[in-house]
């Protein structure tokens, strides 16, 4: 948990009129407290790797989840024992900084500065913090239905994806209600997120990857940009191989297909069906070591050269982009029952298994 990030998010809501209340925000006691540390260590493991670094957004992830499970973290309930919570901090820094020293020859951390930081971002959310799987649990309880929303594709995933290249925790559906506290909820229905062609953020293999005018005019036709650094996504034609094995790894029973309108300029759609391994083609996703040498087989389909941004029901679509929607569900096995055709929350073309 970064209750500095945190922190600003509440101001940036609540600044469009959204009140943020212990009512309608909990922050789980078991949840440990990303440290200042942490951002420091993540920036200075990334200049130390120079070429060979990760592509990480120094948020100090990888720095915070390594500390979780050598167990050296906070967990928020602690800091409702002040005493003991600072003289665990400060035992933890005292680690910290020898880290620091011996390993990057950086300053070390002085305590008054986390205990200013404990003060201006951690405790200020203390009235947040509770048993979230006390109240998962209660909710469930009394038939309530519990909505939980990932960030991450299944290629990021620290066990499933392509390994290094990952964030350092989980992000399949399956580990959603262990996550927020309540490991007995079983979700009952997925629903997986793909875009209607392939980006990706930071480093690591993409096999279906675009280059140069071409890369540069879907960058710029679907606005990929990082949400949170700025910087241009990579981007690329579908890639029916991994999108699959997302799929799969997920679990997922229904499917939301966004940005379709982006790909409405194209007088062709590209799409990837295999992969070239070792002088074979094959549909299943390699091991990741083995990426690297994969090359990428595409097919085009018809596009429709229109723009479906006004798009509300199944019907109004081109039959080309129709195809281009089936054709996806066929290949990935999972109905698609969402269509994003815009930004906007009502520019979505709802399907049900007769639109056919």
């Amino acid at each position: 948990m970064d209750p500095e990030n945190l922190i600003k998010e509440i101001e940036t809501v609540r600044e469009k009129g959204i009140e943020v209340t212990p009512e309608n925000l909990k922050i789980s006691d078991r949840a440990s407290i990303l440290f200042p540390w942490h951002r420091r260590q993540d920036e200075l493991e990334e200049a130390r790797l120079k070429d060979k670094k990760f592509g990480s957004t120094k948020q100090g992830i990888a720095p915070f989840y390594s500390d979780k499970y050598q167990k050296k973290t906070v967990m928020y309930g602690e800091l409702f024992r002040p005493e003991k919570a600072r003289a665990h901090v400060k035992d933890l820094l005292e680690w910290k900084n020898l880290l620091f020293g011996g390993m990057y020859g950086a300053e070390p951390y002085p305590f008054e500065e986390i205990e200013a930081w404990l003060r201006e971002y951690a405790e200020k959310l203390l009235p947040f913090v509770c048993d979230t799987g006390a109240f998962l649990k209660k909710a469930k309880q009394e038939g309530k239905r519990v909505l939980f929303e990932a960030q991450l594709g299944a290629l990021r995933d620290l066990d499933y994806g392509i390994y290094p290249y990952t964030t350092s925790s989980t992000t399949l559906a399956a580990y959603a209600p262990i996550g927020a506290g309540l490991p007995s909820l079983r979700p009952e229905r997925v629903i997986g997120v793909i875009k209607a062609y392939s980006t990706c953020v930071g480093e690591g293999p993409f096999v279906c990857e675009w280059f140069g005018e071409e890369a540069d005019e879907l960058r710029e036709a679907g606005e990929e940009y990082g949400a949170k650094t700025g910087r241009p996504r990579r981007v690329g034609p579908l890639d029916l191989v991994a999108t699959r094995y997302g799929v799969e790894q997920q679990g997922a029973t229904e499917i939301a297909l966004t940005k379709l309108d982006v790909l409405s300029y194209m007088d062709e759609i590209p799409v990837v069906t295999a992969y070239e391994v070792d002088g074979a083609l094959t549909k299943e996703f390699p091991f990741p070591s083995v990426l690297d040498e994969a090359k990428p087989v595409t097919e085009y389909l018809k596009g429709w050269k229109t723009d479906v941004s006004k798009a509300r029901k199944w019907s109004d679509l081109p039959r080309a982009a129709q195809e281009y929607v089936l054709y996806i569900e066929r290949e990935i096995g999972c109905f698609i029952s969402y269509v994003s055709v815009g930004p906007e929350r009502e520019s979505v073309v709802i399907r049900t298994q007769e639109d056919k």
